[in-house]
């Protein structure tokens, strides 16, 4: 491969022969049906070589962009190379959003899907769960097309690309609304011990920022539909400044704050479209819990503050709410993310992730897909009741193993 291509971080280069851009759909059926090894690239960012192949990686990017809204608005199409922050302008023209989005919008709406990437709020679900319908090319060559209630669809959706390129999906969407973003400085620990669901669910998203420098919360970030009445958030003061969700970071790529109320892909990412998301010089680590059992995680981070806060840049506690997607880390349960961003330093941060695993393996915590995770997979399989009949359908859908890797075979076992 004439370029090294690497991922959005730059912890993982790729070991792929070549990179390939088709410009439509007969190029990339051309390249399926030459029979791989494949796999797909979609924003590149993910922290584990999942993505990675000794064969050829293909880049949706230069396919033609789609946005075609329903007749009845109430889904959109999207071609398998689009990121949300070329959706959200469309939508908004058209009066229309989605339910929510990630921390940052630079991420390809396939990619996300295909993880079970998500936002926040406790009655928001993961991405994925907003896909209506989803059409891609399996193994053989064969263009399918999977909608919500087909037999394959609820294993298909969080598919880790192991099923097929995913050409186009069709998206639930939502009349357009704002959202008013607020923040708050050092939420007591006191305070999550006595109304933490409360917390949790004081907007239409909400975040809790820690670098585990002590017992307290740097900060609260709530994103809200309706302002927020004046004075302390269940004893935290509102921010005199904009913020960075890594504490000490200039927030300059923060999306804008002190309840000004802006279109909602304006508010709901942490991150504005426009300036480079995050740190960069970064990995990243998350796991889901049950929602009913937040205080036992936190306890559980606890346990082991130090050797987090020796390496973390900032941990990042939200919520998602259950879905029926197999492989979805929400799958049947409302959950608390516990999101790590560490520093950009793979030998010092690996201790520290099994040692959290440790600590969460109690509360069947399942690793974010796309992240740093040491679980060995039979673990990660066991907390899936649906992975067998995940399995299945990958040898249905791809019998050959175009889209196999070594990630993946680990995975399936």
């Amino acid at each position: 491969m004439s370029d090294v291509v690497k991922n959005w971080a730059g912890n993982i280069t790729f070991g792929a022969r070549r990179l390939h851009r088709p410009a439509g759909l007969p190029q990339l059926q051309d390249l399926v049906a030459a029979g791989g090894p494949l796999r797909i690239l979609g924003s590149g960012h993910s922290f584990n070589r999942m993505a990675d192949t000794t064969g050829d990686l293909v880049s949706l990017a230069g396919l033609p962009r789609v946005v075609e809204i329903s007749a009845d608005r109430a889904t959109v199409r999207v071609d398998g190379g689009i990121r949300y922050g070329e959706l959200v302008g469309p939508l908004e023209a058209a009066g229309l959003a989605v339910p929510n989005l990630a921390s940052l919008p630079h991420i390809s709406v396939a990619g996300a899907v295909t993880t079970a990437t998500h936002g926040s709020g406790v009655r928001n679900r993961n991405l994925a769960a907003s896909v209506a319908a989803i059409e891609l090319i399996r193994g053989d060559g064969e263009l399918v097309t999977l909608r919500r209630g087909d037999e394959d669809f609820a294993g298909a959706v969080v598919g880790l690309g192991a099923l097929g390129v995913i050409t186009a999906l069709t998206l639930d969407v939502v009349p357009a609304f704002e959202i008013r973003q607020y923040v708050y400085d050092d939420l007591p620990r006191a305070s999550l011990e006595q109304h933490l669901p409360e917390i949790l669910s004081a907007g239409y998203s909400v975040s809790l920022f820690t670098n585990w420098a002590g017992a307290d919360i740097n900060h609260a970030w709530l994103k809200r539909t309706e302002p927020m009445p004046e004075g302390l958030f269940f004893g935290a003061r509102p921010a005199d400044g904009p913020r960075h969700p890594v504490p000490g970071v200039a927030a300059d790529n923060a999306t804008e704050q002190f309840g000004v109320p802006g279109p909602s892909h304006a508010r709901l990412p942490h991150f504005r479209l426009e300036f480079s998301p995050s740190t960069g010089a970064e990995l990243q680590s998350e796991w889901m819990v049950p929602l009913d059992r937040a205080l036992e995680a936190i306890d559980a981070v606890a346990r082991v503050r130090e050797q987090v806060a020796a390496v973390v840049q900032v941990n990042e506690l939200r919520t998602v709410a259950a879905d029926d997607l197999w492989l979805s880390m929400n799958y049947q349960r409302d959950s608390l993310g516990l999101h790590f961003t560490w520093i950009a330093d793979t030998a010092a941060v690996l201790p520290v992730v099994a040692a959290l695993e440790e600590q969460l393996a109690p509360l069947a915590a399942r690793p974010h897909w796309g992240k740093v995770f040491t679980l060995d997979a039979p673990t990660v399989r066991s907390r899936y009741p649906r992975f067998a009949d995940f399995r299945a359908l990958v040898q249905r859908y791809d019998p050959k193993g175009v889209f196999r890797n070594a990630w993946l075979d680990d995975i399936l076992g």
